[in-house]
């Protein structure tokens, strides 16, 4: 059991952290400005949504290992370990703001008593171990020693603690080796693999996990992006590479691209970071760029099936960035809604949890309690979020219920002949044309899913390639 300090602890990173760690044994505390929701997790109210997340809350407090503060002077004394896990939002020119890490790096320090070791745990610009060591040094009463620890968190919002209780990897970068198996430690009950490496290299994994990821989603778009006009489906395509286990099928789901607050504000920051440096980043940029340029496109198809979008009324499924979450940062929705109300359309839309989110934002836009009431009297509706909910509907009821007859599928989770029996027009992205073709994919039952195998040695040996490595 270790003595732990969550700095940003009411945040998505942070409170995840939180209570997981309390869950794992430690005697944890966690401390945010904000004291409004400081207030909520001491009574057992979770924040954000997040699934699992208000059950291991509330079980924390229950056992008393998990308290939270807005006193960093009752937080930080008493701790061994201090997570970092404040929020580094991009600025204008794309790089990481780091202000937040300052101010928490300053309070740290000033609070801190004997040997603390603290772990970078918010995606931070490769070089901030050393960064946060300067401010801790520069800050930090006589006596008072720290050693600094980058361990890159790599959760997913909608999956963060299934994702903490079941890593892939634990990545920590230190120059003290003791201190990083110090850390490591801290996860034993998890039985992952462990990388332990140089700090500027454990920030690069980081930022180079996310940028890839968000890779493959912008090529697999530019690919249904070509699919739409050559009417290929994008969706066996995808397929059909997945089951190649060199790529995999992770990541490879066409649609309106990614948003929320890792992929965009990660792949810019690299970019940020390469021009900083004078590295070319061509790659990233156009990740960037055709993420963007999705919800134009799909815009695009609204206006070209309706002729206009002056006085349509335009019913959006979903508004958080992705499901699972009510996080609407960077949302493909708020793209939409903010083209839809520039070019003189109504917007009515629906969300599971996100409504109060737009509606702080986006007063004009009328908000419904389903989908249901998201058509009402609607032109066209854009299926934005793949909620479970919205792969099920009662397409017959959407029909009744609009004034027009287009469906745009955001996500490529409809299935198009069950739209078109309804009577309403579909349109997917890099989907074929000719609605009601039939089965699109066909797997003999027999057929395995391919796998990397590796050859006898013999036939590598003797294969007229071998030497090639291919």
């Amino acid at each position: 059991m270790a003595n732990i300090a969550v700095v940003g602890a009411a945040g998505y990173v942070g409170l995840a952290y939180s209570v997981s760690l309390a869950a794992f044994g430690h005697r944890v505390i966690g401390v945010d400005r904000d004291p409004g929701r400081i207030w909520m997790l001491n009574d057992g109210v979770a924040p954000i949504h997040e699934p699992e997340l208000p059950e291991l809350l509330q079980r924390g407090l229950a056992t008393g290992l998990l308290t939270f503060t807005t006193d960093y002077a009752t937080a930080i004394p008493p701790a061994e370990f201090v997570f970092i896990c404040v929020g580094t939002p991009s600025t204008e020119t794309g790089a990481a703001d780091t202000s937040a890490i300052v101010a928490a790096a300053t309070a740290i320090a000033r609070q801190s008593k004997g040997r603390t070791i603290v772990v970078n745990k918010s995606t931070m610009p490769v070089g901030s171990a050393q960064f946060v060591a300067d401010i801790l040094a520069e800050h930090a009463p006589s006596g008072v020693t720290f050693t600094v620890v980058s361990n890159p968190e790599f959760l997913r919002e909608g999956s963060a603690i299934y994702d903490i209780f079941h890593p892939d990897r634990i990545v920590l970068g230190a120059d003290d080796l003791d201190a990083a198996h110090a850390v490591g430690d801290l996860y034993n009950t998890l039985n992952a693999a462990i990388l332990i490496t140089q700090p500027r290299t454990a920030e690069m994994v980081k930022y180079a996990s996310n940028a890839f990821l968000a890779t493959k989603i912008s090529f697999i778009n530019e690919v249904a992006l070509i699919c739409d006009q050559l009417d290929a489906d994008v969706d066996v395509v995808a397929r059909g590479m997945g089951m190649d286990a060199r790529i995999t099928p992770r990541f490879l789901h066409a649609g309106l691209g990614f948003g929320g607050s890792c992929f965009p504000k990660d792949v810019r920051a690299l970019a940020a970071m390469a021009r900083e440096n004078a590295c070319d980043s061509p790659l990233l940029n156009a990740v960037l760029d055709i993420n963007a340029g999705m919800r134009s496109h799909v815009i695009a198809k609204v206006r070209r099936r309706l002729g206009t979008l002056t006085g349509a009324t335009i019913g959006l499924f979903g508004l958080s960035f992705k499901p699972e979450t009510d996080d609407i940062r960077e949302a493909p929705a708020i793209s939409l809604i903010e083209e839809l109300l520039a070019q003189e359309a109504t917007v009515q839309a629906t969300d599971p949890v996100a409504n109060a989110h737009i509606a702080a934002r986006f007063p004009e836009v009328r908000l419904a309690a389903d989908a249901y009431g998201a058509a009402m009297s609607a032109d066209a509706v854009i299926l934005v979020t793949e909620w479970p909910a919205y792969r099920s509907l009662n397409l017959d009821r959407i029909a009744n219920a609009m004034r027009g007859r287009l469906v745009v599928d955001g996500r490529n989770v409809l299935d198009p002949g069950k739209v078109a029996s309804a009577g309403l027009v579909y349109e997917g992205i890099g989907r074929p044309r000719n609605e009601g073709a039939g089965t699109r994919i066909t797997v003999l039952p027999e057929a395995e899913p391919l796998r990397a195998q590796p050859r006898p040695e013999s036939v590598i040996d003797s294969h007229p390639l071998a030497s090639r490595g291919d």
